[in-house]
């Protein structure tokens, strides 16, 4: 990955259930559905100058259900309907009890985002459909977005902190982003 000179703020992206429909342990390409608004949504994005960085949670390698290499086919496919949208995916394979700092809500995906590019940290967010996203993003210090699809409706039940917006998908959730970035200049 190439590192840009001028710092951009980041969009940190959930995949199953925010970006793509939610598929248990989704591990054959032929089962990947993109959401409808997921292509305008993240070309909303880029047009106002975000990165676009997936951060997911993939416990299915650890427990042996899929392997990387089908992960990647998965991700190689979501990037070829969306134009290569997004600028990277970062992944955790390992499974909730080993206590790594990579799985959500630990920060490793971000940090490993940050060494990797130049982001404007203070302007990102962290979009997702679970209680752990929001976790994330309180525990890095930046906004974040809770979507109503994939386990979203059933975490919002749940939440122990508040996320920034609360939306009813990623394409309203990307609507309400780019309305609130204080640091948007208006011509």
């Amino acid at each position: 990955m190439k590192k840009n000179t001028t710092k951009q703020p980041a969009i940190f992206l959930d995949r199953d259930g925010t970006l793509i429909e939610e598929v248990n342990y989704l591990a054959r390409v032929e089962d990947l559905r993109l959401f409808p608004f997921t292509a305008d949504a993240l070309k909303l994005f880029k047009d106002n100058g975000f990165l676009v960085i997936v951060v997911t949670n993939q416990s299915g390698i650890g427990r042996g259900i899929y392997t990387e290499a089908a992960m990647h086919a998965v991700h190689d496919q979501i990037q070829a309907e969306l134009d290569g949208a997004i600028d990277g995916f970062y992944f955790c394979p390992h499974l909730p009890c080993d206590g790594c700092e990579c799985r959500k809500p630990g920060p490793g995906m971000i940090n490993s985002a940050l060494g990797d590019f130049e982001i404007d940290i203070q302007r990102s967010w962290i979009v997702g459909d679970k209680k752990l996203d929001v976790e994330t993003a309180q525990f890095v210090g930046i906004r974040s977005a809770l979507v109503l699809t994939g386990y979203g409706q059933q975490h919002k039940a749940t939440l122990e902190y508040m996320p920034t917006t609360i939306a009813e998908n990623l394409g309203i959730a990307a609507t309400e982003i780019i309305a609130l970035d204080s640091f948007k200049v208006v011509f």
